[in-house]
C-alpha cells in the first residue's frame, strides 16, 4: 500500500488538486495518468487518493509505487478496508467496489481539510459518495467516467429507463434507443444493468444519478473517435434538460510501460521474443486485468489459436467456470502459476515454434507498441480499447463482463476496427472453428486490411488530438486554467 504523503508543503506555489480513484485496476490506471498530465504538463500539485483493502493486489501496488512517478504527485493512502467485514461473500463486482469506497471515504473529510483544501477534487464514476463531502467543504468535484462517451449517454438515461420500463432491460423487445446514439441491443448491455433485482443494479443507479451532480466530466476519448456521441451529450435536447456538466474529451490516457529496467523480466522475454518475430505477424491474447474464460472455452482458444497457424503471445490465467471476471480482486496474485497446466494436452508442442505464454498478466501497452503485433484478442475493456487504438492495433472482440459487450458491439459496428466472434447455435461457448476463422481473417484477409486501415486512421487522431492546441489537449486545458485562475 502506498506510503501516506504530506498534504505537499515543499512547492505550495503550485494549484493542488486532489484525485480519487476506487480500488478496480481499470479504473486506477487512467486516474494515474490524468494526475501525471496534470503534473507535467499543467503544472499542478496533486494528491492521489488510494482506496485500499487490506489485501491489495501484487498490480496495484507495483502500479502505485513505480519509479519514476512525477515529484509533486503525491499518494496518499486512505485507511485500509478490511472486506471480510463490510462486503458480502456473494456480492458483485460494483457492489464490492460502492461498499469499500463508502467505508474509505469516512476519512475524506479531514484529509482533504488536511490538504488545505484542494482546488478541486476529481473522482471516479464509482467514488460519487464523495460529492457530499467535497460539497460540504465548498470543493468544486468532477466525475471522471471510466467508459467510452457512448456509454456516458446510456448512463445518463438510465434513470429515465428505469423509471419509464418496468420488467428486466434484458428482456425488452427491442434494442434500448438511446438518445441521439446508436440502439443498444439488450444482450450487449452492461452487465451491471440486466439484473434489476441485484444489489449491483441499485448500485449502478445510484452512482449514474449522480453524474449530474458533478461541475465537469473527464472521459478518456477524444473527439475523432466518438464525434457523434460527443456532439449528442453536448446538443442533444434530452442531455440539454438534464442538465449535463461540461463534458471534457481528455484521451487518450495510455499507461506507458516505462524503459527496459523498469520492466519485470518476464515482460523483458516478451519484447525478446517479439523482437524475433515479422513485422504484424503476431496476436496479442489478453482478457484484461480481471478476465477469465472457463475451462471448455480456454481449450477451444488453444486450439483455435493453432489451427489458425498464426503467431500469438497469449497471457493466460487459470481458467474459473463459476465467473468471467474471477482474477478482478487479486491481478498478478497467480503470476508464478504454471499457465501450461491449464492448456490441453499437446498444444504446447504444436505450437512451440509459434506461440509465447505469460502467465497472468504482462505489460501490454510496451507489447501493443511493438511493430510485430498485427492484430489483438481483447476483452474490449475501456482502458485496453483506447490502449489498441492509440497504437493502430485492430482487434477480435472478445467481450466477458461490464460493459464491454457495449464496447465491442461500438468498435466493430461504429468505428470499424473489430471483428466479433460468434457463438454457434446451442453451444455456451466460442469453438475453434470460429476462432480459427476471425484471426485468420484479421492476421490475413481483406476485412483485416481495412480495419488496420481505420485504425491507423484512428491512432493519427489520436496523436493530433494531444498534440498543442489539439482536441484534447485544449479541453483539458481550458479546465486546468479555470483551476488556475480560482483562489486557493
Amino acid at each position: 500500500m502506498p506510503e501516506t504523503a504530506s498534504s505537499g508543503t515543499d512547492r505550495d506555489d503550485r494549484p493542488h488538486v486532489a484525485v480519487l480513484a476506487n480500488s478496480g485496476l481499470g479504473h486506477v490506471i487512467p486516474l494515474l495518468e490524468f494526475s501525471k498530465r496534470l503534473v507535467v504538463g499543467h503544472g499542478f500539485r496533486v494528491t492521489f487518493l488510494v482506496v485500499t483493502t487490506v489485501d491489495p493486489t501484487p498490480a496495484q501496488d507495483q502500479l502505485l509505487n513505480a519509479r519514476g512517478l512525477p515529484h509533486d504527485l503525491h499518494m496518499h493512502g486512505l485507511p485500509a478496508v478490511d472486506t471480510s467485514s463490510i462486503v458480502p461473500e456473494d456480492s458483485r463486482i460494483l457492489t464490492r467496489i460502492s461498499l469499500v469506497v463508502e467505508a474509505s471515504i469516512k476519512s475524506l473529510k479531514a484529509t482533504l481539510i488536511e490538504l488545505n483544501y484542494p482546488r478541486a477534487l476529481v473522482v471516479d464514476v464509482f467514488c460519487t459518495q464523495a460529492f457530499g463531502v467535497a460539497s460540504e467543504l465548498g470543493i468544486p468535484t468532477y466525475s471522471f467516467f471510466t467508459m467510452s462517451a457512448t456509454m456516458l449517454a446510456f448512463s445518463l438515461y438510465l434513470p429515465t429507463l428505469d423509471r419509464e420500463v418496468t420488467g428486466e432491460l434484458v428482456d425488452l423487445p427491442e434494442p434500448v434507443r438511446v438518445p441521439g446514439c446508436p440502439p443498444v441491443r439488450p444482450e450487449d448491455l452492461l452487465d451491471q444493468a440486466k439484473d434489476r433485482k441485484n444489489e449491483e443494479y441499485r448500485w449502478l443507479l445510484y452512482h449514474f444519478s449522480r453524474l449530474p451532480m458533478a461541475a465537469g466530466i473527464f472521459l478518456n476519448t477524444w473527439e475523432a473517435l466518438e464525434p457523434g456521441s460527443l456532439r449528442t451529450l453536448r446538443e442533444d435536447s434530452f442531455y440539454r434538460n438534464v442538465p449535463v456538466p461540461p463534458v471534457h474529451a481528455i484521451g487518450p490516457l495510455v499507461h506507458e510501460d516505462g524503459d527496459a529496467e523498469g520492466l519485470r523480466s518476464t515482460d523483458a522475454e516478451c519484447l525478446a521474443w517479439l523482437d524475433r518475430q515479422p513485422g504484424e505477424s503476431v496476436v496479442l491474447v489478453s482478457l484484461g486485468s480481471g478476465g477469465t474464460l472457463t475451462r471448455e472455452q480456454q481449450a477451444e482458444m488453444a486450439w483455435g489459436l493453432e489451427l489458425s497457424q498464426q503467431r500469438f503471445l497469449w497471457i493466460v490465467r487459470k481458467p474459473a467456470d463459476a465467473s468471467a471476471s474471477a482474477a478482478f480482486f487479486n491481478v498478478g496474485s497467480d503470476e508464478e502459476d504454471d499457465p501450461t497446466k491449464y492448456l490441453p494436452q499437446g498444444f504446447l508442442e504444436k505450437t512451440r515454434e509459434v506461440g509465447m505464454l505469460v502467465p497472468s498478466w504482462a505489460a501490454q501497452v510496451a507489447i501493443l507498441s511493438h511493430p510485430s503485433i498485427g492484430a489483438f484478442l481483447s476483452h474490449c475493456g475501456w482502458n485496453s480499447s483506447v490502449e489498441s487504438l492509440a497504437r493502430g492495433v485492430p482487434m477480435i472482440a472478445w467481450p466477458l463482463y461490464a460493459e464491454q459487450r457495449t464496447n465491442a458491439a461500438m468498435l466493430a459496428e461504429d468505428v470499424d476496427v473489430a471483428i466479433r466472434p460468434s457463438v454457434e447455435e446451442g453451444r455456451k461457448v466460442v469453438g475453434r472453428k470460429e476462432i480459427e476463422r476471425v484471426v485468420r481473417a484479421v492476421m490475413r484477409g481483406e476485412e483485416g486490411k481495412r480495419m488496420r486501415r481505420r485504425a491507423r486512421e484512428i491512432r493519427d487522431s489520436s496523436v493530433e488530438s494531444l498534440s498543442h492546441g489539439g482536441s484534447s489537449d485544449a479541453s483539458l486545458a481550458v479546465v486546468c486554467e479555470d483551476w488556475k485562475t480560482k483562489s486557493s
